[in-house]
């Protein structure tokens, strides 16, 4: 099955100021060279509540899932 993009893009819309900055600039950097694993991944990793995510982002709260952890990483550099 294809994952849409534009659908994963509008998921990257959060209520936390912090998660909106870090993932505008990752879509704007590494948005378009995720292959087809990758986006469903960052899909996958986009159904967290805010603040797990935030937590794993910034570190305060280790990402248990394997398959997340490439994508976390990249994210973490924004």
């Amino acid at each position: 099955m294809k994952i849409n993009r534009g659908k994963v893009r509008w998921q990257c819309r959060r209520s936390l100021l912090e998660l909106d900055l870090v993932l505008a600039r990752f879509l704007e950097k590494e948005f378009d060279n995720l292959d087809d694993d990758q986006l469903a991944d960052f899909e996958d990793l986009l159904r967290c509540d805010d603040y797990d995510l935030w937590a794993f982002i910034n570190g305060s709260k280790p990402c248990e899932v394997v398959r997340w952890k490439k994508i976390v990483a990249q994210l973490n550099q924004y």
